[in-house]
């Protein structure tokens, strides 16, 4: 995009939230990249992307930006949440429980705690 400024990353920005909301995970990453591209130190827009990656299940981008915004927000625990979840979408339960716990930990949020497998209840 030749236009490209800060007000249309905004725009690209909420643009993502809504098609993801549609249930359009590679419309969101498509423009995401750009913002990503011109802002690569945003953390909310790698989650936006991870959780993009998630749904259009593409597991290893959604890990590699998920552990992306956790080297730069150690304590998100819902980063923690969502990255467990890609490991357990992955067949991978170790990693998946230990960042299950740690999200639990940051945040005890009754399905952190499900996840975790620190709620008794059902």
């Amino acid at each position: 995009m030749a236009d490209s400024n800060p007000e249309t990353h905004v725009i690209d920005f909420r643009a993502a939230e809504h098609l993801l909301a549609a249930r359009d995970p590679r419309g969101a990453v498509k423009l995401l990249d750009s913002v990503i591209a011109a802002h690569p130190e945003n953390t909310a827009a790698r989650l936006l992307r991870a959780r993009a990656f998630f749904a259009a299940a593409q597991l290893r981008p959604a890990q590699l930006e998920f552990e992306l915004v956790l080297e730069r927000e150690p304590d998100n625990a819902f980063a923690h949440f969502a990255l467990g979840r890609t490991f357990e979408r992955s067949g991978q339960t170790a990693q998946a429980t230990r960042h299950f716990r740690l999200a639990a930990a940051l945040d005890p949020k009754p399905e952190y705690l499900r996840a975790a497998g620190f709620d008794t209840r059902n």
